[in-house]
């Protein structure tokens, strides 16, 4: 077995390590000779995961078709902006037997095609999957106790998957929801920067319980209307995702609240941040598609009003105590439920 990581970001590289601690080599590949040559000169990528040596079987380069064509499993892990460019580019190193799967948690501007949906279009004869969950890449780098999912229609591929990254301090659950799993690690980064906002205004404990549950409704209810099983939303891909993601500091998006709070512009607090916010980029996707769909999130528009119309920061509390008193858990089936007499 041979693995290709591509894209050597903070989760790219802290992928290389995982598989390769398991006794696997890892090509990790990176398109910029500087961080090349600064990863062979220190052995570790101090750019987006710094003090974290690589494992001895991990192997950077700069060859694409190397590490391409050499490969049973591929792992691609850059932004979803340049997601189908890089896609486009692998195609032709790569065989229908691979195993490709997206560890990238976007979309794709302007039409909100999901990274599984890209594999499909440019690699139609690769088995395909996806990978998504609570995995922030310095935890996993520092070995604490984690866990993902990876959904595809393939079963082989998933097995792949669990045996390269299964250990001690990592746990692989499968799903066949591929949609469902991959929304949840996109949509969770819009909430995120609204949980960063709440935190920098020093809410309660119970406002941010309130906050990342009604995330979780709208969430659950944009991507039943996109085909995905809500109840997806319930396991390490959504309410995991959202719940980590929404309460670290570790956090880019959460981070990216915090300081338009504390009173940065966003073109400001994405330079102070200086690594990209998948967020910001899946709530103009997002707010586009909802229009379309007619999606009631209160919460996803208040922040989109906030980030690219002046809006208010109020206007984000506001959605959350002034929104629909409906159902709390709207997919709740009496069919397999009912309250006693």
């Amino acid at each position: 077995m041979q693995v290709a990581i591509i894209g050597a970001g903070n989760f790219g590289t802290a992928v290389a390590n995982i598989v390769s601690g398991n006794g696997v080599p890892a090509y990790l590949w990176m398109r910029d000779p500087q961080q090349f040559d600064d990863i062979e000169k220190y052995g570790e990528n101090r750019r987006y995961l710094s003090g974290y040596p690589l494992e001895e079987k991990v192997t950077p380069t700069l060859d694409l078709q190397l590490a391409a064509s050499k490969s049973d499993l591929i792992f691609v892990t850059v932004p979803s902006a340049s997601f189908r460019e890089m896609t486009v580019e692998l195609a032709p190193f790569v065989s229908k037997d691979t195993y490709v799967v997206s560890g990238t948690k976007g979309v794709e501007a302007p039409n909100l095609s999901l990274m599984s949906q890209i594999l499909e279009e440019e690699l139609p004869d690769c088995p395909i999957g996806v990978i998504s969950g609570p995995n922030i890449a310095e935890e996993i780098a520092g070995g604490h106790f984690t866990g993902t999912v990876v959904a595809s229609r393939d079963s082989g591929l998933c097995d792949c998957v669990q045996t390269v990254f299964a250990s001690d301090s990592f746990r692989v659950y499968s799903s066949e929801d591929i949609y469902g799993v991959e929304l949840g690690g996109a949509l969770k980064n819009i909430y995120a920067i609204v949980c960063g906002i709440a935190a920098r205004l020093e809410v309660g404990q119970n406002t941010v319980a309130m906050l990342i549950t009604r995330s979780l409704a709208e969430m659950s209810r944009f991507a039943e209307a996109m085909g995905a099983n809500p109840y997806t939303f319930l396991g390490l891909a959504g309410v995991g995702d959202l719940m980590v993601t929404c309460t670290s500091p570790l956090s880019r998006n959460y981070q990216l609240g915090f300081r338009i709070a504390g009173g940065r512009s966003l073109s400001e607090a994405m330079d102070e941040l200086g690594k990209l916010a998948e967020g910001v980029n899946t709530l103009q996707v997002v707010h586009e598609k909802r229009e379309q769909l007619g999606v009631y999130m209160p919460l996803a528009e208040a922040l989109f009003h906030v980030l690219f119309e002046q809006g208010s920061i109020d206007e984000v509390v506001s959605a959350l105590m002034t929104g629909e008193q409906q159902a709390d858990v709207e997919f709740a089936k009496p069919t397999t439920w009912s309250a006693p007499n």
